[in-house]
């Protein structure tokens, strides 16, 4: 598959801990460098741990002249255009006589190698002595200060080191250039270690690409520690605390909740969000959603988008090439009607055989559609099916005083299209913050087609959801027996939750997202949550080239 930047793009100064990190693993390097994306783990924190002092600029610079004293000078920032390196160095030992010395601090314990490093931190620590002799410093070694070891390990700067760190520069530039992320290492021993490995997915992708039979191995994280934050009670007011938010109601005791603890924030009627607060929840990169009290997903506020700039550019090119459109708007509707079966095989006391077969004819018309228009025929028609076939799923004691006799909405008129309106919403801002925060535009979609203030994108790939997650809440709360008719408020337009029914729904849908499936595709266990990163990653990787086919979820 082409790629969709193949045109040259100017590349900025490299980064020597780039080159390190393209030494190490050239995907590594893309994702963090090109498509900036990052996460933390125990090693990098610790990590920043060591560096702490080093990162402390010193007030005074390298000597320029024979006559200053020597000098041990902290955190120095060096670049060079002609040889497209910039760096910081986090120490120089320089004298007067020219000679300056960098010093680079690692985490782990000197490795017992001949060379004294892997090649990684030799190229790193070679090319700050490039730097420095460009600007007119002799340097003829450095040194490797292993904090796990206190101890440092001298390095020569050798011809041969220094044309292989500037070889690495030229394929790491080359590499730059390109949208698509070099594919992953194969069952490498480095990539459980990586703090990136959840973003990378390199045994997924790998599986996914044939480049690996090898069993998946389970090196993500199956759940998410951060999680949601939702303001249901009206007249709630949420601030900012030192690194904390408090969610400070009307009546009663404030709560806290630490900013690192929380993934989304969601905002339900009259409730209030401090302008400390938000500028907090931006600067960390959380989102906030905003719901009338009715339910009706606003929109979001997030700080700056995400940078890879590259993804967006082959999202917008698919979405412009009609028959590259539609195969994604297909599946999209395939999927969702696929799940709506088996949803109903599942929940229907006495399933209606002609019922499934009638879906079973609606995927196969997904792949004869012709067009986006014959596509909504069909997504409309396995609707009805699905609809008509819906109230049998409302079948304990429990659940019987809850009528359905149709999909209605904006706003809905009774407590099952309510509940039902209110899920997708949640569902809607789920998708709209996961898209976003994986560089992809959450307004621009490949089934459902862009309307001002629609987020397209959000819609498409919650369709394949809805029954699963949406409607098997609204299923199970009304069949145990969680809500009753009390938790609603009807007016004369139209039926609501009521604050204390939104809340207790709010938890269940929570509690969905968080239960942990087995992916049917990579075979180890993962909240929902985590899937919906999964398969937001995958679709990039499919706009971009690196994979033919996006995968559906098929629950088993």
């Amino acid at each position: 598959m082409a790629d969709p930047a193949a045109k040259q793009v100017e590349v900025p100064l490299l980064p020597v801990r780039m080159l390190n990190e393209y030494a190490y693993c050239p995907r590594l390097f893309h994702l963090e460098w090109v498509q900036s994306e990052w996460a933390e783990n125990a090693e990098t924190l610790d990590g920043s741990r060591v560096h702490q002092r080093v990162d402390k600029r010193s007030r005074r610079g390298l000597p320029e002249g024979s006559d200053e004293p020597p000098a041990v000078v902290r955190s120095v920032d060096l670049a060079d255009e002609a040889l497209g390196l910039i760096a910081r160095i986090d120490l120089v030992e320089a004298s007067p006589d020219g000679e300056a010395v960098p010093v680079d601090y690692k985490r782990g314990v000197a490795p017992d190698l001949p060379e004294g490093a892997y090649e990684p931190e030799l190229v790193q620590l070679c090319a700050q002595a490039i730097l420095l002799r460009a600007h007119g410093y002799r340097c003829d070694h450095g040194f490797l200060y292993f904090a796990g070891s206190r101890r440092r390990v001298k390095i020569a700067i050798t011809e041969e080191l220094v044309a292989r760190t500037l070889a690495l520069r030229d394929e790491a530039r080359s590499a730059a250039r390109l949208a698509s992320a070099p594919p992953p290492l194969v069952d490498s021993p480095k990539c459980p270690g990586c703090s990136l490995v959840g973003i990378c997915l390199p045994d997924e992708q790998n599986l996914l690409t044939a480049r690996s039979n090898e069993k998946v191995r389970r090196i993500i994280p199956p759940s998410d520690d951060a999680l949601p934050l939702h303001l249901t009670a009206q007249g709630a007011v949420l601030g900012k605390d030192g690194h904390e938010l408090v969610v400070r109601p009307r009546d009663g005791e404030a709560q806290r909740v630490r900013l690192m603890d929380v993934s989304t924030v969601h905002v339900h009627g009259h409730a209030e969000i401090t302008t400390p607060a938000l500028r907090a929840l931006m600067a960390e990169g959380i989102g906030v959603s905003y719901y009338s009290q009715g339910s009706w997903y606003y929109g979001r506020s997030q700080g700056h988008d995400h940078k890879n700039v590259l993804v967006r550019i082959a999202q917008f090119q698919a979405a412009m090439d009609d028959v590259r459109a539609l195969e994604l708007a297909r599946r999209v509707v395939r999927a969702k009607i696929r799940n709506s079966r088996v949803f109903l095989r599942r929940n229907l006391r006495t399933a209606d055989p002609a019922c499934l077969e009638e879906l079973d004819k609606a995927m196969v018309g997904c792949e004869r559609a012709e067009s986006l228009a014959s596509l909504l025929g069909v997504e409309g028609n396995a609707a009805r099916i699905y609809f008509g076939a819906f109230p049998g799923v409302l079948t304990s004691e429990l659940g019987s005083g809850f009528s359905f006799e149709g999909r209605n909405r904006r706003p809905p008129q009774d407590p099952v299209n309510a509940l039902l309106s209110f899920a997708y919403a949640l569902l809607t801002s789920a998708w709209t913050h996961t898209l976003a925060g994986m560089g992809l535009d959450p307004y621009l979609g490949f089934y459902h087609q862009p309307r001002y203030g629609r987020p397209a994108l959000a819609l498409d790939m919650m369709e394949e959801y809805r029954s699963i997650i949406a409607d098997s809440v609204v299923v199970g709360v009304i069949n145990r027996g969680h809500l009753g008719q009390d938790d609603f408020q009807r007016t004369k337009t139209g039926v609501a939750l009521n604050p204390g029914g939104k809340r207790r729904f709010v938890a269940a849908f929570e509690r969905r997202m968080d239960e942990q499936i087995t992916h049917p595709i990579f075979g180890y266990k993962m909240t929902y949550r985590r899937i919906f990163d999964v398969q937001a990653r995958l679709l990039a990787r499919h706009l971009v080239g690196e994979i033919d086919e996006f995968p559906e979820l098929r629950p088993r």
